[in-house]
């Protein structure tokens, strides 16, 4: 498609050179710049991509499209929109997938994963074809794409729409996740529904303070953005927003919901209760352990019901769903003991994860985690604080240590669970404190391994190294 084309439709402030160059691609890392690409420009947190003009020119891109004007013979697009442009030139060259889609998106600092996964297997029951965008990959009929971002950059994020589209799915469920607001990868989509599950301590390094974060998820359902809103009426946020959208159904299991459950019975094995959607009951025997998981399951059956699909179906896909990778997934029994292994990487989550286990275990309770470097520092702490108080022991071990020294990260999670007195050991090879954990479990004990959840990688000094829990247990207890 020619420049003047593919902007035929898009404000900018002025377009110096040719217009008539054939744009064959669009591209915003300078690593990945093809013959006949238009590269976009962008300020970033980190680094400004105007400042690499000369690199652009001999890359084989035919055009830039840019915030303000740069040294560069190419022919220039000068935008007004900031990053928002991305999303909205991507949107233009792959002649507007999303259109032809019904995007239902998911927001919250835990339980999105979960619940996305259940609403894919809910809309499976009922024949239709779904696709997950989110923390665990991109999965749609036989395609697979690993994971990279919880939501993906623009363009990647419209080329798949646009490769969904040709295979014919129709709904499409999508992670949402805070930074994706904030730098407006989202810009231009419109939801069918949007769905809040909470607002707890996350990102902090990121937005500062919780003011901040919250205000950030909220904006999500400002603007006509989703056509309407399933929101959690447990969480101080969702009730909130329940008073703010006019469009909102809310779910819950303490206020008054729209939707909500009874007859809660909790095992290892999962969870079974009645379901209400609106004065419409039914029973659901989910193979998900953990209170947590009522709610996101509350969460995905109140949005499918409200999309059109009857009590029965929303039932069957929730019972059908078997696990969800790294989403407390029991993974083995081993000595009598049995052992989980969790996302969780957030106070909240640990919390939830660990509360759920608690009361339902036989013997010992034992969890094994350890925070992610380069991130919000204050959580770690606050995860010591929370393991020591709900497991009878912990061990404190790598997470992705990124450009941190382990040991600082390690240390300070101790001050916390030394705060509680709580009985723990430090083991900073990852794979040895999973060793070490497996020796001292026996009958009746719950092991949690969290933090990492469905990763299959961590990452040291910027290079990911190949690593799963799950591959590390089944080695470890052959």
């Amino acid at each position: 498609m020619k420049l003047s084309q593919l902007f035929s439709n898009i404000a900018y402030e002025k377009m110096i050179g040719d217009g008539e160059v054939e744009v064959r691609g669009i591209c915003t890392n300078t690593q990945n710049v093809k013959e006949g690409d238009l590269f976009i420009c962008y300020g970033g947190t980190n680094f400004d991509s105007h400042n690499f003009a000369g690199e652009i020119e001999k890359s084989g891109a035919v055009a830039v499209a840019c915030e303000r004007d740069i040294d560069c013979a190419l022919p220039k697009v000068i935008l007004r929109g900031g990053r928002a442009s991305v999303a909205t030139i991507a949107a233009e060259f792959f002649f507007h997938p999303e259109k032809k889609l019904k995007l239902i998106g998911v927001t919250g600092t835990n339980g999105k994963t979960t619940t996305t996964y259940m609403l894919k297997s809910i809309f499976d029951q009922k024949g239709y074809k779904s696709a997950v965008i989110g923390t665990l990959g991109v999965q749609y009929g036989d395609i697979f794409v690993s994971p990279q971002l919880t939501t993906p950059d623009p363009v990647f994020m419209y080329s798949l729409f646009a490769d969904m589209v040709k295979r014919g799915v129709e709904y499409v469920f999508m992670e949402v996740s805070a930074h994706a607001i904030y730098f407006d990868k989202i810009a231009g989509l419109r939801f069918e529904a949007g769905i809040f599950t909470n607002c707890t301590q996350d990102h902090l390094d990121f937005f500062g303070d919780m003011k901040r974060y919250a205000a950030c998820k909220a904006s999500f359902f400002e603007s006509g953005r989703c056509k309407l809103a399933v929101v959690n009426a447990d969480d101080r946020l969702g009730l909130k927003l329940l008073k703010e959208c006019d469009n909102a159904v809310s779910y819950g299991l303490e206020n008054p919901s729209d939707s909500f459950a009874v007859n809660i019975a909790e095992s290892l094995g999962g969870c079974s209760f009645v379901i209400n959607l609106s004065d419409e009951l039914y029973e659901v025997n989910l193979n998900l352990a953990g209170r947590h998981n009522i709610y996101n399951a509350l969460a995905a059956a109140t949005c499918a019901h409200i999309l059109g699909i009857d009590i029965g179906t929303i039932a069957d896909g929730l019972n059908s769903l078997r696990s969800v990778p790294g989403r407390l997934e029991r993974v083995t029994s081993h000595n009598g003991g049995e052992v989980f292994v969790d996302f969780a990487h957030t106070p909240d989550g640990l919390e939830k994860s660990l509360s759920a286990l608690k009361k339902l275990c036989r013997g010992k309770l034992y969890c094994l985690f350890g925070c992610g470097g380069n991130r919000d520092a204050t959580k770690r702490p606050v995860m010591g604080r929370v393991a020591a108080k709900l497991a009878d022991f912990v061990i404190i071990t790598s997470d992705n240590p990124r450009y941190e020294d382990p040991y600082d990260i390690i240390s300070q999670i101790e001050k916390g669970v030394e705060e509680v007195g709580g009985r723990y050991v430090s083991v900073t090879d990852r794979e040895v404190a999973i060793e070490y954990a497996l020796n001292i479990i026996s009958r009746g004990d719950v092991l949690l391994i969290a933090g990492k959840g469905g990763e299959t990688y961590q990452e040291i000094m910027g290079v990911r190294h190949s690593y799963s829990d799950n591959d590390v247990i089944k080695k470890l207890i052959g």
